[in-house]
């Protein structure tokens, strides 16, 4: 059995166990390394986070399919680990180019990924109802074709574009879930009703949650009790590591101090993990 299958396999054995598990979002193959060393069992990438790598802004089309597939390669030859990718719209207003895009993904080592319904547009941030469960059906469609088990999670954007509707989320999610989606994920929900809400309208399908959003304090723990499968935090840990390099610049800067050395990661430490 090949290394993909067997890291899809226990991917979606990950899915299938009793309670939550947690899968941290690197931005690049030193991220994933170090998150791999902690013990965690998945990584999943980050559009902001390479986006930002790249200094360019998320969400805008800054990114190609191609320049994210290499940042995925890279992150899924730096550990053992099963990943999946943050595949945005797909790189595709139509199904035929979600589908095209699960392919491509696969090619590149990777065993899941996502697929949203927001378009990009400022004029119609959210595809129609129709259209966006279309590109599902196909992108599962091209999950299903390969060899191995693909994990494919359809996303409902609507918290993350202004649209608070979470009667429309849930319908949108089921209507994935019904397309053949694997994983469900509203991502921007943020009380412990809104989650529940949608865990108890998608069961016994398993349900995606962002964490590391400001003035959420929602523990492992208690999503699991909630009935969480998966804990992703999306561009938070690339984020927080931007604003601690930040703070160490403006302090250099502005105040031509460097304190900030006594709390940085060890030299030693940090060689002797990427000897590994």
């Amino acid at each position: 059995m090949d290394v993909q299958t067997l890291r899809a396999q226990a991917f979606k054995a990950l899915h299938e166990r009793d309670g939550a598990f947690v899968i941290p979002n690197p931005w690049d193959a030193g991220s994933a390394k170090m998150l791999a060393s902690l013990g965690f069992e998945a990584l999943a990438t980050t559009s902001a986070g390479l986006a930002f790598s790249l200094g360019r802004p998320d969400g805008e089309g800054a990114i190609s399919r191609e320049e994210t597939l290499l940042n995925a390669k890279s992150i899924v030859d730096a550990t053992a680990l099963p990943v999946a990718a943050d595949l945005e719209n797909g790189f595709a207003d139509d199904p035929q180019g979600c589908a095209e895009t699960i392919l491509a993904a696969a090619a590149a080592g990777l065993v899941g990924g996502s697929i949203e319904d927001a378009s990009g547009s400022a004029q119609e941030p959210i595809y129609p109802f129709a259209q966006a469960v279309a590109r599902v059906e196909a992108a599962v469609a091209a999950a299903r074709s390969l060899p191995f088990p693909f994990v494919l999670t359809a996303r409902a954007e609507n918290f993350l574009n202004g649209r608070m509707d979470l009667d429309d989320t849930i319908a949108r999610l089921q209507a994935f879930a019904e397309a053949g989606a694997d994983v469900l994920y509203a991502p921007g929900l943020r009380t412990g009703e809104e989650i529940r809400q949608v865990v108890l309208a998608l069961a016994p399908k398993p349900v995606n949650v962002v964490m590391g959003l400001s003035g959420v304090r929602l523990t492992v723990d208690e999503l699991s009790a909630l009935g969480v499968k998966r804990i992703s935090v999306g561009s938070a840990m690339a984020r927080a590591a931007y604003g601690a390099f930040f703070r160490a610049a403006e302090e250099v800067y502005g105040q031509g101090r460097f304190d900030f050395a006594e709390t940085a990661m060890p030299f030693a430490q940090l060689n002797q993990l990427f000897k590994r």
